[in-house]
């Protein structure tokens, strides 16, 4: 097992806990969803009405069916192994980074900023720091990007910016023309400008006219958030383990170690392998593809064949998990794939907790910081471990 860390504090070194995220997975519109527009999404709902023969016997089994029936305050039944219950985000915004953040501890009042269009002064600021003349400038989805300026950007090497509804600066290039260290570069620069944006998201392609794919080499470039349970447990000595795309939502604030990945299949390769040394301190993962590949495509199938995959992984890694370890299984907003248009849905989230050998129902929640604040009681942290604007209580 590991000891204390650098700090030379002294915590419980047997200690380990996972906290998991399956971005995107919202099992039913929030109380306030109507304010965002989707009033009846509904993530996982509306996934199993379309796709009824799925097989997710592991989920069910830790309380998949019960975490539906608590959002939409039907009565439920306990899992048959753990607690399930369903948070209700208080942040507002309805995007990964104000997601992840809250689940650690920290509740936004404003939104990050959104645009159709970036200010002119900001696109020339970037232009001038980073030497580059964009193309675009709108809001449009991947895909339909890179029909519309694609070729273009082959043959005058222009980044594309551009941006949608979540609070994002893409800036997408093709692998062969702006070499992914200087796509990096230019999102760097970005970073500097975006005030109140979440995220700069290098997007880069590959391909030709009319078959341009995005490659697995995105990388997100988010602002430094307030103090998290992440800085608490760097703080108290206990090492924090990034995987997937954790460190860019953080902007490794709190992360001793950062294992991305290009993948749902790498992200849960990469949990169990470190999972199976044994180490304590806190692993936290994001498993991407649920959103990005299939909740933004409204690819209702893919989800659905995602969901599997995950639940067949899922299976091997619960005999894995003793008695005294803590694992936390959640999500960071909605993206329902029937819903119209492609942007996230506000939605509540599940969370399965797997500790001990109890099993029941957690019900409904106020506020993903339930999450640092089962983490911090876990870790057995002082009381004061937040810092003034943090949320939840469990």
């Amino acid at each position: 097992m590991t000891s204390g860390g650098d700090c030379g504090e002294s915590w419980p070194v047997t200690l380990r806990a996972l906290v998991l995220v399956l971005d995107s997975l919202g099992v039913g519109h929030a109380p306030d969803a109507a304010d965002y527009g989707d009033e009846g999404a509904n993530t996982l709902g509306h996934i199993l009405q379309e796709c009824p023969n799925l097989s997710l016997p592991h989920l069910r089994a830790i309380g998949l069916d019960a975490a539906l029936a608590l959002a939409a305050d039907r009565p439920a039944k306990a899992p048959c192994r753990g607690s399930v219950g369903v948070l209700t985000e208080l942040s507002a915004g309805k995007d990964t980074t104000t997601g992840h953040w809250e689940l650690a501890g920290v509740k936004l009042g404003e939104p990050f900023r959104t645009y159709e269009s970036f200010p002119p002064e900001l696109v020339a600021a970037i232009e001038q720091t980073a030497g580059v003349r964009f193309l675009g400038n709108v809001a449009a989805s991947g895909t339909e990007i890179l029909s519309r300026l694609g070729e273009e950007h082959v043959r005058t090497a222009r980044p594309i910016l551009y941006t949608s509804a979540d609070s994002v600066l893409q800036i997408a290039a093709h692998e062969d023309v702006v070499p992914l260290d200087r796509l990096y570069e230019i999102c760097k620069s970005a970073r500097n400008h975006a005030e109140g944006i979440g995220r700069v998201i290098a997007r880069p392609f590959c391909g030709a006219n009319g078959a341009w794919t995005r490659t697995p080499n995105r990388r997100d470039f988010s602002l430094s958030p307030p103090r998290t349970i992440l800085n608490a447990l760097e703080d108290a000595g206990i090492p924090v383990t990034g995987i997937g795309k954790i460190s860019d939502i953080f902007a490794g604030s709190g992360i001793r170690v950062s294992h991305p990945t290009k993948s749902n299949r790498e992200g849960m390769e990469t949990i169990q392998r470190l999972w199976d040394t044994g180490n304590a301190g806190l692993l936290f993962a994001n498993l991407v593809d649920f959103d990005m590949l299939f909740g933004h495509r409204r690819d209702v199938t893919g989800y659905g064949r995602a969901l599997e995959e995950f639940d067949l992984w899922l299976g091997g890694f619960l005999k894995t998990i003793r008695a005294e370890d803590l694992v936390m299984i959640t999500a960071d907003h909605g993206n329902d794939p029937t819903w119209q248009g492609s942007d996230h849905t506000r939605e509540k989230v599940p969370i399965f907790e797997l500790h001990g050998t109890k099993n029941a129902l957690l019900g409904n929640l106020v506020g993903f910081g339930c999450v640092a604040t089962r983490l911090a009681g876990f870790f057995q942290l002082a009381s004061d471990w937040r810092a003034p604007g943090s949320v939840g209580n469990r």
